[in-house]
């Protein structure tokens, strides 16, 4: 494990983070236009009428709507976890598989602990709220709890919102693909996914949360202890909303 750390330490080191004009979400537009490229390049079986059925971003209900999110963005569940709802695990990593075919040779690092394909190494934590098939909205913030905040820390705190998973590959592989860019030039936060979880040894021993970062517009998938806190990293929340 002493690799991995001291390989998220080097990435987390920089200038300060300074907020960006360009860090704002995406037009609705926009981000279909993405999905449309992504799904032709990778053949995922999109079909167009659900496209169709997108329809417009919907505003949060009641007592949940409040000016902290950042913007709302569009994502898919692909998959199906047996009880009617998307595949989480499926739907992170075809985001992330979306990265490592169509990114330049050489720009994707991805740490070796992480294993989408063993449920006993890498799964959506067990309290998170299942993921919506096909395409849901969701409200979100993406610079999320301050920087000496843990994943553990944060879920405790958690209140009418969650933490990132699929989402989080999805945005910046698919809808946002130049926020690792700007993670590069240190204007954004790295990101830590705090509803997923990482068994760093395979057998179910969950006690890492994966971490996204971008260092000389290297895009790394590396892991984290849920305990500790990471320069640079942040937690970004979400408020899953109605597909």
């Amino acid at each position: 494990m002493s690799y991995i750390r001291r390989i998220s330490g080097i990435f987390s080191r920089g200038k300060p983070v300074i907020p960006e004009r360009d860090a704002a979400t995406l037009p609705l537009e926009e981000q279909i236009d993405a999905w449309r490229r992504a799904v032709k390049k990778r053949r995922w079986g999109i079909r167009e009428e659900e496209f169709g059925r997108i329809g417009i971003f919907p505003s949060l209900p009641g007592d949940e709507r409040t000016s902290e999110f950042t913007g709302t963005a569009l994502f898919y569940g692909f998959g199906d976890d047996g009880e009617g709802h998307a595949d989480p695990v499926l739907s992170g990593k075809a985001a992330w598989d979306y990265a490592l075919k169509t990114r330049e040779k050489g720009t994707v690092w991805q740490s070796p602990y992480v294993d989408f394909d063993r449920p006993d190494a890498f799964r959506l934590r067990p309290s998170a709220p299942a993921r919506p098939r096909g395409f849901y909205f969701a409200k979100i913030l993406t610079e999320g709890m301050q920087q000496t905040t843990s994943v553990a820390q944060a879920l405790k705190s958690f209140i009418g919102v969650t933490g990132w998973g699929p989402e989080g590959f999805q945005f910046l592989c698919v809808t946002h693909a130049h926020f690792p860019g700007l993670m590069s030039e240190r204007k954004v936060p790295f990101m830590a996914l705090a509803d997923y979880e990482v068994a760093p040894y395979g057998f179910n021993d969950f006690i890492d949360a994966p971490q996204l970062f971008s260092s000389n517009r290297i895009l790394g998938l590396g892991i984290g202890n849920v305990e500790q806190h990471y320069t640079g990293f942040v937690i970004p929340t979400l408020v899953l909303l109605a597909p």
